[in-house]
């Protein structure tokens, strides 16, 4: 279990200070568009490596004019049979402001990864919906979130792969490259890309293992991977799908002179869903579909957590009651109540969420500030 017991913001979006504290685990936050109430959601999204619910830019997140913002919670986590209370702090680093740091109990941390040990959160916003719709990037970060809430070293891979792809193709650009140097990049985006495949193909088998889903009152979803390097891994060893890859990007290297960039590595993986009982291809499927299979990848998600590293993550859900009809929204009141985690919601009608009131806290933002809700 994971809760914000406090929540400070400072200079963040349209909040100069606040400082909240929740009376229960679950808060419904209503109130008019432009109100600040995702804004709540994505300060507790940036207590987590990554970029946030919204992956904005770091000049994005400062109030008005400001350089320096800041977010500090107080957090209880329950890891097993152990509770845990600890405050979690991040903005933006004076000496640097373009730098984020982070800081728990007041000490600053070196590897922001690291604070992916102490607190978890997951969410669903509303541009998640156009996923269905949209490239195979906006598939593809949505995945590497789930990853990486298990994983953080995957951004690491991610980034690394990267970097190595960037210098290649600068060196490809020139004339007369040196090859040695050149197969080194590539053997580098290879390791890389591999490490980075697999742990899509593990989070992949464990929300498609995830017999729970089908109880949700949600459409259980199935998930598959098209990509190259995930077919090669269910197949053969990993270090030989290093090789592998290594070779076929080598011998693309006239191809991607021409056309710029690398026509395969671990930016090229694409997500299929579909629903797991009838099979019918999410991007068929109706809108109000779509978000009932988006919510239960998310409970599916929240569980594999709490079952791999003893700790159910906090669910930040933005506009969940959008395009659900009256009983998948009764069902998603009801996985609240049976997840035993903090729970932020937002919406703009309060009456929507009115089966949570006995469990739940509801506020409204104004002026910058929280005030309760009747």
């Amino acid at each position: 279990m994971a809760c914000v017991t406090r929540l400070v913001l400072t200079d963040f979006r349209n909040y100069h200070h606040l400082s909240w504290k929740p009376a229960c685990p679950v808060t419904v936050i209503t109130g008019p568009n432009g109100s600040g109430k995702t804004n709540l959601l994505e300060a507790v999204s940036l207590l987590v490596p990554g970029r946030g619910l919204r992956g904005a830019r770091m000049d994005e997140l400062p109030r008005n004019n400001a350089t320096l913002w800041g977010v500090a919670a107080d957090v209880t986590a329950q890891w097993g049979d152990d509770a845990l209370s600890i405050q979690i702090a991040t903005g933006a680093d004076p000496v640097r402001p373009e730098r984020r740091a982070f800081r728990v109990d007041g000490q600053a941390l070196r590897n922001r990864d690291a604070v992916g040990e102490y607190f978890s959160a997951v969410w669903l916003t509303p541009q998640m919906d156009r996923l269905f719709q949209e490239g195979a990037g906006g598939r593809r970060r949505f995945l590497d979130r789930l990853v990486l809430a298990l994983e953080p070293g995957h951004a690491r891979e991610l980034a690394a792969h990267d970097r190595a792809m960037m210098q290649r193709s600068r060196l490809l650009a020139q004339h007369g490259a040196d090859k040695d140097w050149l197969a080194a990049l590539e053997r580098t985006m290879a390791r890389h890309a591999v490490a980075a495949v697999a742990a899509r193909v593990d989070m992949v088998a464990r929300l498609n293992a995830d017999e729970q889903a089908v109880a949700d009152g949600f459409p259980a979803a199935w998930l598959e991977l098209d990509c190259p390097i995930a077919d090669r891994l269910r197949a053969m060893p990993a270090l030989a799908v290093e090789d592998w890859l290594a070779e076929q990007i080598a011998a693309m290297r006239m191809i991607d002179r021409q056309r710029g960039g690398s026509r395969l590595g671990a930016h090229r993986t694409d997500l299929r869903m579909a629903d797991r009982l009838s099979l019918r291809p999410a991007g068929q499927s109706s809108t109000g579909q779509q978000k009932a299979l988006l919510l239960g990848i998310v409970l599916s998600h929240a569980r594999i957590l709490a079952a791999c590293r003893g700790q159910m993550p906090m669910l930040l859900l933005d506009e969940p009651l959008v395009h659900l009809d009256a009983v998948r929204r009764d069902a998603l009141f009801q996985a609240i109540g049976r997840m035993e985690t903090g729970v932020f919601l937002t919406g703009t009608d309060a009456e929507q969420f009115a089966p949570l009131r006995q469990i739940a806290e509801f506020v409204t933002p104004g002026a910058g500030n929280l005030a309760p809700r009747a």
